[in-house]
C-alpha cells in the first residue's frame, strides 16, 4: 500500500481532472447498479399488476440511464487515459534525469539493456496501475457497495447469507496477491535481460558477424526469452487460479441464496422480483469481486515494476555537489595530484599513493602497461569518479569545492572510441557548446580539419551520420569530436588514446587538429603509441597503479628504466614491419 499510495502522489498535479473521472466512473457504475431494480419493477409490477404506467416509466428510464451511463463512461475513459499519460511521462522523465544525474559507477554495474527497461518496460507497466485499473477499481468498487446497499434494503437476512462467503474471498485475495506481485518482478527481471541481450545484439553486428555468432547471439536470445515466457506462465497460472476459486465460493454463496430466497418466496415473506433482484445484485457483486481479484493482481504485478523504477529513484549520487559547492571561475590549468588512492571496487586498488603538479599549459602523457591507471586519471578529474583518499585540485583548491557542472565545463575529453549522435554533423559539433554561431561551429571544424569533408558530404553540414556515426570513416568521426572538443573550449584537455584506432594517414591529419587543440591548454595525453607523445613537456610513467618514472622523453630514455623498454619494443616492431615491407 505504502509502494500504491507512493505512485499515487504522481496524480497530485491532475487532481481535479482524477477526481472528476472518478465521479464520472461512479455515475457510469451506479447506472449499471441501477439496473436490477429496473428488474424488480419489471417483474412484480409489469408482469404481476399488469402495470402499463410502470412500463412506460421502466422503458424511458433506461434510454435516460444508458445515455447518462455512455457520457460518465467516455469522460470517465479520456480524463483518467490523460491523467494516466501525463503521470507516466512525469514519472519517465523524472527517472531518465536521475539516470542522467548516477555516477558512472552505476553505469558500470548495470548493462545498458537494462537501464533502458527502466524508463520503458518498468514505467509503461506502471501505467496499468495507475490509469487502467485504478478507473475499474473505482467502477467495481461503486458496483460492489451500490449493490450491497439495494441487498441490504431488499432483505437483510439474505445479505447476511451471501456475505459469509466474504471473508474467505479476501483472504483467498489476499495470499494469491502477494505470489502475483512476486512472480510480477520476476517478470519485469525477465523482460530487462530480454532488452538487454537484444540492445547488445543490434549495438555490435559487425562484431557478430566477424566472428560467425549470429546462432550463438540467436540461442542466448532464446534462452533469455523462454525465461521471460516461463516467468509469464508462473504469473497467468496463479492469476488463473485466483478468479475461478473465487467465483466457485461466490457461487456457494448465490446456490445458499436460491434455497433460502425460492423459500421466502413460496411462503410469501419475499416478492418474486425482489429474488430476481437480490440474485441479479448478488451477480453483481460476485462479478465485481471476481473483477476487484483481477485488478489487485495486474496492480500487483504493475507495483514490482514500480518498485524497480523507484529502487533507481532512490539511489543515491555518489558524486554530486559538495554543500556550499560554488562555480568554478576562470582557469589558469594548474592540476595537482595529492596522495591519491582509487579503487572501482572497495577490495581492489587502481591506483595507490599518486602525486603529481602540473603547470598551466603543459602537456603531459600519461603511460604504461594495460591497467596501470592512466585512464583512471583521466576519470577521476572531471570527477565521474571520486577519489578514495587524497586530493585533486586544479588552481590550489580542491575539486570537490565545485560544482560538477563548472568543473566538467572547464575540462574537455576527446576519447579513443568517438561518441556520435544519430543527428547531423552540425548538431553533432554544436553539442560542444550549445550557444555556438554557426560561423563558430565551421571556424572549430576548420581548425579539426574536418571542415572540407564535411563539405564534400551529400549534405554539408546538414548531413545525417546515422547511428554512432557509422556514415563515417573513424579518421572523420574523430576529427567531428576534436572539432566538438574546439567548439567547447576547455581550459583542461585529455586525449585517451586519440588516435590508436586509425591508419597512418588519418593519424597523421587527426595529430595535426589535436597540435592545434593542445595549444594554450594543459593537456593530458594518454597513448600507447609512445612515438606520438615525444614531444610532450612531462611524461608520466605508470605501473601497477603508481607513478615509476617523472621526466621528458630524452630523460626517461637516459634511465634506460620501464618508459625506455616499452618504447625499444616498439621502435624495434617498427623496423622490424618496416624491413618485411621493403
Amino acid at each position: 500500500m505504502k509502494l500504491y499510495l507512493r505512485a499515487l502522489t504522481y496524480v497530485k498535479p491532475y487532481i481535479a481532472r482524477a477526481l472528476l473521472a472518478m465521479l464520472c466512473a461512479g455515475i457510469a457504475a451506479g447506472g449499471t447498479a441501477y439496473l436490477p431494480w429496473i428488474i424488480k419493477d419489471m417483474v412484480d409490477q409489469v408482469l404481476n399488476n399488469k402495470d402499463t404506467s410502470m412500463l412506460s416509466y421502466i422503458v424511458i428510464s433506461i434510454i435516460v440511464v444508458f445515455a447518462i451511463r455512455g457520457v460518465a463512461a467516455f469522460m470517465q475513459y479520456y480524463l483518467m487515459n490523460y491523467v494516466g499519460q501525463r503521470v507516466i511521462i512525469d514519472i519517465r522523465g523524472e527517472v531518465f534525469a536521475k539516470i542522467q544525474r548516477l555516477s558512472m559507477s552505476f553505469f558500470d554495474k548495470n548493462k545498458t539493456g537494462e537501464i533502458m527497461s527502466y524508463v520503458t518496460n518498468d514505467v509503461g507497466a506502471m501505467q496499468q496501475a495507475l490509469v487502467d485499473n485504478v478507473v475499474d477499481l473505482v467502477t467495481e468498487s461503486v458496483i460492489l457497495l451500490a449493490s450491497i446497499v439495494m441487498m441490504l434494503y431488499l432483505n437483510w437476512k439474505l445479505f447476511l447469507i451471501c456475505m459469509s462467503t466474504f471473508p474467505g474471498i479476501v483472504l483467498f485475495i489476499d495470499v494469491f496477491g502477494r505470489r502475483i506481485r512476486r512472480s510480477g518482478k520476476k517478470i519485469q527481471e525477465a523482460t530487462a535481460d530480454v532488452t538487454s541481450v537484444l540492445q547488445e545484439s543490434v549495438s555490435n553486428p559487425r562484431v557478430i558477424k566477424s566472428f560467425v555468432r549470429e546462432d550463438f547471439e540467436i540461442n542466448r536470445f532464446n534462452v533469455e526469452n523462454e525465461r521471460n515466457f516461463s516467468a509469464n506462465i508462473k504469473y497467468v497460472k496463479q492469476a488463473a487460479t485466483l478468479t475461478p476459486t473465487i467465483e466457485f465460493i461466490a457461487a456457494c454463496g448465490v446456490t445458499i441464496i436460491l434455497w433460502y430466497g425460492g423459500n421466502a418466496v413460496i411462503d410469501g415473506e419475499l416478492t418474486a422480483g425482489a429474488l430476481v433482484a437480490f440474485l441479479t445484485y448478488a451477480v453483481n457483486i460476485s462479478n465485481p469481486i471476481k473483477r476487484l481479484g483481477r485488478i489487485i493482481g495486474n496492480i500487483q504485478k504493475a507495483l514490482a515494476a514500480a518498485q524497480r523504477v523507484f529502487d533507481v529513484m532512490d539511489l543515491p549520487e555518489i558524486v554530486h555537489n559538495e554543500p556550499g559547492a560554488k562555480v568554478l571561475p576562470e582557469v589558469k590549468g594548474a592540476v595537482a595530484f595529492e596522495n591519491v588512492d582509487f579503487g572501482y571496487n572497495e577490495d581492489e586498488k587502481v591506483l595507490s599513493n599518486v602525486s603529481f603538479d602540473i603547470a598551466p599549459g603543459q602537456v603531459v602523457a600519461l603511460v604504461g602497461p594495460s591497467g596501470a591507471g592512466k585512464t583512471t586519471i583521466a576519470s577521476l578529474l572531471p570527477r565521474f569518479y571520486d577519489v578514495t583518499n587524497g586530493t585533486i585540485k586544479i588552481d590550489g583548491q580542491d575539486i570537490r569545492a565545485f560544482t560538477l557542472e563548472s568543473l566538467r565545463e572547464h575540462v574537455g575529453i576527446v576519447p579513443q572510441e568517438t561518441s556520435l549522435f544519430n543527428g547531423t554533423v552540425y548538431d553533432n559539433i554544436l553539442f560542444g557548446r550549445l550557444d555556438a554561431t554557426k560561423e563558430e561551429v565551421e571556424a572549430a571544424a576548420k581548425a579539426a580539419n574536418a571542415h572540407n569533408f564535411i563539405l564534400d558530404l551529400p549534405n554539408g553540414y546538414e548531413t545525417l551520420l546515422g547511428d554512432r556515426g557509422v556514415n563515417i570513416s573513424g579518421g572523420q568521426r574523430q576529427r567531428i569530436s576534436i572539432a566538438r572538443a574546439i567548439l567547447k573550449n576547455p581550459s583542461i584537455l585529455i586525449l585517451d588514446e586519440a588516435t590508436s584506432a586509425l591508419d597512418t594517414e588519418s593519424e597523421r591529419i587527426v595529430q595535426e587538429a589535436l597540435d592545434r587543440l593542445m595549444v594554450g591548454r594543459t593537456a593530458f595525453v594518454i597513448a600507447h603509441r609512445l612515438s606520438t607523445i615525444k614531444n610532450a613537456d612531462r611524461i608520466l610513467v605508470f605501473e601497477k597503479g603508481q607513478i615509476v618514472e617523472d621526466g621528458n622523453h630524452d630523460e626517461l630514455l637516459a634511465k634506460d628504466g620501464l618508459y625506455a623498454h616499452l618504447y625499444n619494443i616498439q621502435y624495434s616492431s617498427k623496423n622490424s614491419e618496416e624491413s618485411t615491407e621493403s
